[in-house]
């Protein structure tokens, strides 16, 4: 366990905050994957057998039942601490939604889970086990057998192939500011494909896309020329219509790249 993380359970469970029938605590997002800085939140799954009793700041709304998950805030030591509970059966209902047998079925990738609970999914990759190893090795296995990762690379390849028609149509329309923003769209979704063709997830969370490319080190695309078009390195204000067909023809040459699998 991480130095920062230590003493978490106990502070958890001095502030009545850890269920008597949890199976398992688990530290999630920047801080969980080094990624923290001064202002970085502690954020926390808690997943139980039976619904939390406990107060709770707030409930977030899920597509499960129960159809919320209770949300506690707080600070210690100037350090904002979030913990959401999630019921072991509710991690069920999720995995049922990403098998193998609904994604050939052809459900719409874009709908099938919201965002919280994709959060939830990814996060299962790069969390601080805290509590319940045991729980979390089957929980990460099962999300790798199933098709979790098919359904985030589709739709993020869907949603980079329809920024780039509308980039095209942009163009077109001599709208060229518009077809840079577009552009610039399609390049993020399809880079974040080959991201999570790798396993390195998070395209809900752009803000940490340079971080994931720096951990998976996708060999079709160097650092170097992925930080290059992100910041538009090459972008000439007299002349947008070119970089924009440069991008989306990199774009479509990156898709043929990433397999579904």
């Amino acid at each position: 366990m991480k130095a920062p993380l230590h003493d978490c359970l106990e502070t958890l469970q001095d502030k009545g905050l850890l269920p008597a029938d949890h199976l398992a605590v688990l530290c999630v997002g920047s801080m969980a994957r080094g990624w923290a800085n001064e202002t970085s939140d502690y954020d926390f799954n808690v997943v139980t057998r039976g619904p939390w009793q406990g107060a709770s700041a707030r409930t977030v709304p899920v597509p499960l039942v129960p159809g919320t998950i209770p949300a506690a805030a707080f600070h210690v030591n100037g350090k904002r601490w979030e913990v959401k509970y999630w019921m072991d059966s509710q991690v069920d209902q999720m995995m049922a939604k990403v098998t193998w047998e609904q994604f050939e079925a052809g459900t719409t990738t874009a709908k099938v889970l919201i965002d919280a609970e994709e959060l939830f999914l990814e996060r299962l990759t790069t969390c601080v086990t805290l509590s319940g190893a045991g729980w979390v090795r089957g929980r990460r296995q099962a999300l790798e057998d199933s098709a979790f990762r098919a359904f985030v690379i589709s739709r993020s390849l869907a949603a980079a192939d329809e920024a780039v028609e509308d980039a095209l149509g942009q163009l077109g329309a001599a709208d060229d500011d518009s077809a840079v923003l577009s552009a610039r769209k399609a390049y993020g979704h399809t880079v974040d494909a080959l991201l999570e063709s790798r396993g390195a997830y998070g395209s809900r969370t752009p803000k940490w896309r340079a971080r994931r490319f720096r951990e998976a080190q996708p060999v079709e695309l160097s650092y170097e020329e992925y930080w290059a078009t992100e910041t538009m390195r090459d972008f000439k204000p007299a002349d947008p219509g070119a970089w924009v067909t440069s991008v989306i023809h990199r774009c479509r040459e990156l898709a043929l790249d990433v397999e579904i699998s």
